[in-house]
């Protein structure tokens, strides 16, 4: 690591000790730019690490609502406004009583980079609160959400911060969320992405992140001679994100064998039957143990984490931060995985990720292989400011370009300022330099 990037580490270290989840993301990010800072003195002259590692802004509130007992409940909202030197600050919200402020932080900062790596104008910036809508009636939801809104509205906006879905923030929490936005407002504008196709939703925004996924890892495996194609894959989750992960790579030729979700997980030799997770999860909010009641050829084990004890050519971590351990990560390769595909944000411990880039996995990190979401969310701000709407080809197609585009980028960053085959080092130069050069151009702001 440069002196000057290590010299603000240590700083953000001592300044933030506590989080955890931050220092982390901020650790992966800066030992990776060291050929960039060799290259460009000027950053340090400008102080421009020092501004790029402290958000612009942050939001911390209060959320009261009523449950349906009438008792008044309070929760904690909060909006990290990181970095707009491209765009206005884009970034999902998520509600799960693990949230706090090192998470979002974390989601935040690793979402500059994402955002950059798209090509589209948008900037990095992340919230949501430790409610926790599961078990929660549609009417407890709808009034945590109208009123986290009422405080979020005055920070947000189609040209200021648009905020989009993320765990615990599906189509019934946009739709409540949007609702009292409108409501407040009185505008009918794009200031939320995810929104319902009746209201200015996007086709194929709820496959994005699963299908944008595939696109990488597919662009990541061909340029290493391989592909998808008669593949055994391994996908935690069991979200949208893992959902639709499913069914692309099964497209491509794939034989998916498990999924799960924060109980346990489903096992499958047959290849995982998406028409019955899409009911169990979509349609009847169920736990994944239910699969094995419709498949009986399946098998159920609690305990999340043992899902990477299953051998599998391609593992694709589509759950929550830091599912995936040095330990996990050791018998996946003893298991012969071959590559490995980030859909959540952050899935891989930093030592994990140091096992698969020593075995030579193909390793495909988050801020690069999971922008698919937010690519999408960017193209349904586009149809909203055109007043369009494009069809689910359209769409499709945009995203995978968009996807394969960013393979390029990762992958030229790496031969130029890395190591050949480092999708890490090269994802993070490569959505660094833009924002970098934005930063500057604007006076460093």
């Amino acid at each position: 690591m440069s002196n000057y990037a290590q010299r603000v580490l240590d700083e953000l270290k001592a300044r933030n000790a506590h989080e955890k989840e931050f220092i982390q993301a901020a650790t992966e990010i800066l030992t990776t730019l060291k050929p960039v800072i060799d290259k460009h003195p000027e950053f340090e002259k400008a102080g421009l690490l020092e501004r790029f590692v402290e958000p612009e802004r942050i939001i911390m509130f209060r959320v009261p609502w009523v449950d349906d007992n009438g008792n008044v409940q309070v929760n904690r909202g909060y909006r990290v406004q990181f970095n707009s030197a491209i765009g206005p600050y884009k970034g999902g919200l998520r509600l799960h009583p693990s949230v706090n402020l090192s998470i979002i932080k974390f989601l935040g900062f690793e979402q500059i980079l994402k955002n950059s790596l798209t090509g589209l104008p948008i900037g990095g910036g992340k919230g949501g609160s430790d409610f926790d809508p599961k078990g929660k009636s549609d009417t407890e939801v709808m009034h945590f959400c109208q009123s986290f809104m009422t405080e979020l509205y005055r920070h947000i906006g189609a040209d200021v911060d648009v905020p989009a879905g993320d765990i615990g923030v599906g189509a019934r929490e946009i739709g409540y969320l949007y609702g009292q936005y409108k409501r407040i407002t009185g505008l009918y504008e794009g200031v939320l992405t995810g929104k319902g196709l009746t209201y200015g939703g996007s086709l194929a925004r709820k496959e994005a992140t699963g299908f944008g996924l595939c696109y990488f890892v597919d662009a990541m495996l061909k340029a290493n001679g391989s592909s998808f194609e008669g593949k055994t894959v391994v996908i935690s989750g069991s979200g949208n994100v893992a959902i639709y992960a499913c069914q692309k790579a099964t497209q491509l030729g794939a034989k998916v064998v498990a999924l799960s979700d924060s109980n346990g997980y489903v096992y499958d030799p047959n290849g995982i039957n998406l028409d019955v997770v899409k009911q169990l999860k979509e349609v009847e909010r169920k736990r994944i143990k239910e699969y094995v009641t419709a498949v009986p050829t399946a098998t159920y084990t609690e305990g999340c984490s043992g899902i990477w004890t299953i051998p599998c050519d391609i593992a694709l971590p589509c759950a929550t931060q830091n599912e995936i351990d040095e330990a996990s990560a050791k018998t996946l390769v003893a298991n012969g995985v071959k590559a490995v595909g980030e859909g959540a944000n952050m899935p891989s411990t930093l030592e994990a990720t140091k096992v698969f880039q020593d075995a030579g996995v193909l390793f495909a990190p988050a801020k690069a292989a999971n922008a698919g979401g937010v690519a999408t969310s960017a193209l349904e701000m586009s149809q909203n400011s055109m007043r369009l709407s494009w069809t689910f080809e359209e769409v499709d197609a945009k995203l995978k370009g968009i996807m394969e585009g960013i393979f390029a980028k990762v992958d030229e960053a790496a031969k130029e300022y890395a190591t050949e085959g480092d999708y890490v080092a090269g994802a993070n130069i490569a959505g660094f330099l833009k924002v970098a050069d934005a930063m500057m151009a604007q006076g460093a702001v």
